[in-house]
């Protein structure tokens, strides 16, 4: 029994500096604007938007609703995973256990309120999350990552949506490539550019498309 328990503490520890290492932004992120475009290679939008301090995307100068609602959506996905919360605000009524390990990383095994969700963990980064949200199963595969200093962000993954019952595949995998740079010197990261390139189930491409951000300036709160 004691042996279990040590190993869950070593467990819990290992999961948790890697959750602590991911990069978040400060309490006192100011909000940010610039200069958008959108491209799938052929055709090429371009606009301006707006994040506030309270991450809502605002998009202008672009007519194409389809367009202005992905660009937002890209903005405010990446805003909402840099808002920081605690270990145990996340995922205090969980337990870990180690799985195995492959050359992914170590398994890590949730139990409690989110029993069935898995996670790898490699040299204190997330290297997989599987996760049930929403009635799906997403598996986030991470092969390269971006260290700030502060904390390290994703730079190439691919994700995937799948039955959590057939755990057949719902889709084809999405691929991602995040570039991100520092609003000032010292100051937050945000992002410069994600290329989404989407496969069909067979592998073949459906479509790739790049969202670009420059220009950037931080808002002025006073």
């Amino acid at each position: 029994m004691l042996n279990n328990k040590v190993e869950a503490a070593n467990c819990t520890e290992l999961f948790k500096a890697a959750y602590e290492n991911r990069y978040t932004w400060e309490s006192d992120f100011p909000g940010y604007e610039g200069s958008c475009s959108w491209t799938d290679g052929k055709n090429q939008i371009k606009g301006t938007f707006s994040l506030g301090q309270d991450l809502k995307a605002t998009v202008n100068k672009i007519n194409n609703e389809q367009i202005k609602k992905a660009i937002s959506s890209q903005l405010w996905e990446v805003a909402i995973h840099r808002v920081r919360r605690s270990f145990d605000q996340t995922h205090g009524m969980n337990t870990f256990t180690f799985g195995e390990t492959n050359e992914i990383g170590t398994e890590i095994i949730v139990g409690g309120k989110n029993e069935g969700d898995k996670y790898r963990v490699k040299n204190d980064v997330v290297t997989m999350v599987y996760r049930h949200i929403h009635g799906h199963l997403i598996v986030i595969l991470t092969k390269e990552v971006t260290h700030t200093g502060n904390g390290y962000l994703s730079k190439s993954y691919s994700s995937q949506y799948l039955d959590p019952v057939s755990k057949n595949n719902l889709k084809g995998k999405s691929f991602y490539k995040d570039d991100f740079v520092p609003l000032f010197k010292g100051g937050p990261w945000v992002l410069a550019s994600r290329s989404i390139h989407q496969e069909s189930l067979e592998g073949s491409m459906l479509n790739k498309e790049i969202f670009s951000f420059s220009e950037l300036k931080s808002l002025d709160h006073k």
